[in-house]
């Protein structure tokens, strides 16, 4: 079974299980909302509203309130030294459709429970693991430090080096 339903001047064909991003409407984060404007309920025998199904109704559990991507409107009017430069950000509610209802019914599924993240706890032989790996970081990084010390002496020897051709060049100049 399938819906077409209207909300924010838009048009959504949502199935249940669907997830959405629609304008931002009413609804804290996990409760259940019942969207009222079906246009049109398909299954076995579609039902097309004139403009809405009588009676129909789509519940969806809201997920998030977030913001849209970033739209700048920019205009110019050229050789006329005027730039006008504007930005905004949608504001988005994203929903996941719960069921389709018919006949006036309430929502029977509730919101989904949140997972818990569930961090993995370290037995007594994987503190050595962790012990192992930041030895082989530190012996990483040491050599790395010897590498700059050893360039440092070089550039002093190409700088001696210069230095001896240019007292070179002033002793003949002198003669």
């Amino acid at each position: 079974m399938f819906a077409v339903i209207r909300t924010g001047g838009r048009q959504y064909r949502v199935v249940p299980d669907d997830v959405l991003e629609i304008g931002k409407i009413a609804g804290d984060v996990g409760t259940i909302v019942q969207l009222g404007e079906v246009l049109l309920v398909g299954g076995e025998q579609p039902v097309l509203g004139t403009p809405t199904v009588a009676g129909a109704s789509v519940a969806a559990e809201v997920l998030q309130h977030k913001r849209g991507p970033k739209v700048i409107s920019f205009k110019k009017r050229r050789r006329k030294n005027s730039r006008r430069k504007r930005g905004y950000r949608d504001e988005i509610t994203v929903l996941r459709i719960t069921e389709i209802l018919t006949n006036d019914n309430k929502p029977t599924i509730g919101p989904r429970p949140k997972r818990e993240k569930v961090a993995a706890q370290p037995a007594e032989d994987d503190d050595e693991a962790p012990k192992a790996a930041k030895e082989k970081a530190s012996a990483k990084k040491a050599p790395a430090k010897k590498a700059a010390a050893k360039k440092a002496p070089a550039k002093s020897r190409a700088k001696s080096a210069t230095a001896k051709k240019a007292a070179a060049k002033h002793k003949r100049d002198k003669k």
